[in-house]
């Protein structure tokens, strides 16, 4: 019976493996088929896109508040209390743990 079937063996590996391609093209990853999930993370990734960037616009507008020739008060008063410890006495303090420092 093998030895009938012999002669068919090559064209149903090439009709499986065609079967298989098939099958992923509509349902895998980057299928046919799953264009709505793609979707949905392009749009989550777009809104993390636009919350680092206002981020990164405000990390900017800080830096360019703590540098010499365009220095503020405010910002410097704010970051030493931070760096320092320090607070005015209307300050309402509120203590934080601190996180364990690992070791190296």
């Amino acid at each position: 019976m093998f030895d009938r079937m012999r002669p068919y063996a090559p064209t149903g590996v090439i009709f499986l493996l065609i079967l298989y391609f098939g099958v992923q093209a509509l349902t895998g990853e980057r299928g046919l088929l799953s264009h709505g999930e793609r979707a949905e993370m392009l749009e989550r990734r777009q809104v993390e896109l636009a919350r680092l960037e206002e981020q990164r616009q405000d990390l900017e507008i800080r830096v360019r508040y703590m540098r010499t020739d365009n220095l503020s008060r405010d910002m410097l008063e704010e970051r030493a209390r931070v760096v320092l410890g320090f607070a005015r006495p209307e300050d309402y303090l509120i203590p934080a743990p601190r996180p364990a420092a690992t070791a190296s």
